[in-house]
């Protein structure tokens, strides 16, 4: 695998208000080597090209922690699969309290390698369907083309903190259609930079 330049890193991420450190670009490196390797046993996602993966995954991710804002506090990424957006999230805002819900065994298990080769303190991989789970007091729950949005909305009242946001990335219409349920208090879609079709969705615990 080639490596990504920092200048070409920095400008990718830029679009996204992101301004990498060297702690950031370092950590994108790695993430996009385990990801890039363990891709080639286990399903875990169809695009490969690493400038492809830094824009689509890394930014689109990151990118939240700006327009949300997604800073300290604790956060439950649900169906995490690759990562995306939780371990971006917390390579960008390390006093995240980071929570990866995923159901499957080999995903989970390279969630957990990631954490160990990244470093992260304040991370754990809880592999579990999310409707069998309580966790308690959540300042953010995020999910990135989930599906089955009005399960997860149900679960997120249950278990955000209150004035807690859910952070959810998803086609414009899919968003238009969540923002009828009144069960968060949903903001204006946020458009992700780059993209045509892709949307931040916020609901926050009334």
């Amino acid at each position: 695998m080639s490596i990504i330049p920092d200048a070409l890193i920095d400008r990718t991420l830029e679009v996204y208000r992101v301004s990498p450190t060297p702690a950031i670009r370092s950590g994108i490196r790695t993430y996009i080597s385990l990801l890039l390797r363990w891709n080639e046993k286990v399903s875990l996602t169809a695009v490969t090209d690493p400038l492809e993966i830094l824009r689509r995954h890394f930014g689109e991710s990151m990118f939240a922690a700006s327009a949300v804002p997604i800073r300290d506090g604790r956060l439950a990424d649900v169906g995490s699969g690759a990562g995306f957006p939780g371990l971006p999230l917390k390579i960008v805002v390390r006093s995240l309290d980071l929570v990866l819900i995923e159901s499957n065994a080999k995903k989970a298990s390279f969630l957990s390698e990631c954490i160990r080769e990244l470093d992260l303190v304040g991370a754990e991989v809880v592999r579990s369907r999310f409707e069998d789970l309580r966790v308690r007091a959540l300042d953010f729950i995020t999910a990135r083309a989930l599906g089955g949005y009005e399960d997860l909305i149900k679960w997120a009242q249950d278990n955000l903190a209150l004035s807690g946001a859910a952070v959810l990335w998803l086609g414009q219409n899919d968003a238009t259609n969540l923002q009828s349920d009144p069960a968060l208090e949903w903001r204006s879609p946020i458009a992700i930079p780059s993209s045509d079709r892709r949307v931040l969705l916020v609901g926050i615990h009334k």
